[in-house]
């Protein structure tokens, strides 16, 4: 088969894997992110789909989200080696032909705008508390006195 079929064929199934928003999503994560889990992958792409954060999706739509990527995305991406798969545990690792999708997934998530910092649930936690201050306290900031500021010099 001549080189240009190959590449034909190749770009067409690149195409396929991204014409479906809810595989786009969980690909999107990867992105970023060399494992994933259906559980908390569902919980995302349900939130992304709702433009909302994780804690607002309804069981439901979770729990809808699960089963597609359980019976249709997830098979599928491992069907063209773009994810390693277990059914067993609903784990998920990227391959190094996810490599080959990475550009157009870059331009795909580009055009629609899709973030994927972490929702505002997760800031909450990650900021509640302030982390403790690392350096220990400069000469008079222990006695309760301010710092000299250069300008005093």
């Amino acid at each position: 088969m001549p080189e240009t079929e190959s590449s034909t064929l190749e770009l067409d199934t690149v195409f396929a894997l991204l014409s479906e928003s809810r595989r786009r999503y969980l690909l999107y994560h990867f992105l970023e992110n060399d494992v994933g889990n259906v559980e908390n992958l569902s919980a995302r792409i349900a939130a992304w789909e709702a433009d909302s954060s994780v804690r607002e999706v309804d069981e439901d739509d979770r729990r809808g989200v699960a089963v597609s990527l359980i019976h249709n995305h997830m098979p599928r991406l491992a069907d063209h080696d773009v994810l390693e798969y277990d059914d067993r545990n609903g784990d998920a690792v990227t391959t190094p032909t996810f490599e080959k999708l990475r550009p157009f997934l870059e331009q795909a998530r580009a055009q629609e705008g899709t973030s994927t910092v972490p929702d505002r649930s997760q800031l909450s936690v990650l900021y509640s508390t302030p982390p403790p201050e690392p350096y220990p306290p400069e000469s008079g900031e222990a006695d309760g006195e301010e710092p000299a500021s250069p300008e005093d010099d």
